[in-house]
């Protein structure tokens, strides 16, 4: 069918170049198709001709998508990450993107020019957090009154339990955030402390960092890993470009 073989321009992430640029080849569901970039004034937007159609953020294709990014990033030290599957009918309809963009890149390009994201998850250790809550007297003060009662009398009890840990754990993140997250803050141009994923995370943060500072940042972060290491798991991640720090809208405006 003729829909089977229209094909559109997906773009990956823009960036701040006067030169037309190409950045290899990807391999897109079984397909090699050529990068290549649509450019208005000192912006471009690093993009392929695809297939035209809906593509899902399965684990290949967003792979795909992640590693054109950090190619570009090791060619040019100014890139807008783009989210993953966006599609357009023309490179024309992304040259017009791109111009409604331009005034948000404009503004964008120095305060990312030369910086990276990196990621830091700290994860509590099953025992210590465990610890942590039960050797808390007042928790083993309720813990002994819902003990002695049926379920139905201590379900009040139960409810307050689980505040009781909730507070300790709360608390937890807080020391987590001043021994961690705040030194590592200082060293960044700008941080993000993220909404924690799941019942044991301590700290989801992002950090923006000058790619020159970026062993100097390595190395804080070993620092804290080293006091840490007892009681929690680090996951650091990076470079990246800078996700967490960029809100860019993708529509063209009507006209």
């Amino acid at each position: 069918m003729d829909q089977q073989s229209e094909t559109g321009i997906y773009i990956f992430c823009g960036i701040q170049t006067n030169q037309e640029g190409q950045f290899g080849t990807i391999d897109l569901e079984g397909e090699e198709r050529e990068t290549f970039t649509i450019h208005y004034k000192d912006a471009a937007m690093v993009a392929a001709e695809v297939p035209m159609k809906i593509y899902h953020p399965n684990r290949e294709n967003l792979m795909m998508h992640q590693n054109v990014i950090s190619t570009v990033m090791s060619h040019n030290d100014t890139v807008i990450p783009i989210s993953f599957g966006n599609v357009f009918h023309s490179k024309k309809d992304v040259a017009v993107l791109l111009e409604n963009l331009y005034p948000q890149f404009e503004k964008l390009f120095p305060e990312i020019k030369g910086k990276i994201e990196l990621g830091l998850k700290v994860v509590g250790k099953k025992d210590w957090l465990e610890s942590r809550v039960n050797d808390n007297p007042e928790v083993e003060e309720m813990a002994q009154t819902v003990r002695g009662k049926s379920e139905a009398a201590g379900y009040y009890d139960r409810i307050k339990l689980g505040g009781a840990a909730q507070k300790i754990f709360a608390s937890m993140q807080d020391e987590v955030k001043s021994s961690v997250y705040t030194p590592l803050e200082e060293t960044a141009e700008a941080a993000k402390a993220n909404d924690p994923i799941g019942e044991k995370m301590l700290l989801n943060a992002s950090f923006l960092v000058d790619r020159d500072k970026e062993e100097a940042f390595d190395e804080k972060v070993n620092e804290a890993h080293e006091e840490w290491k007892d009681k929690v798991e680090f996951n650091y991640t990076g470079p990246w470009p800078a996700y967490n720090f960029i809100d860019i809208r993708l529509s063209v405006e009507e006209t």
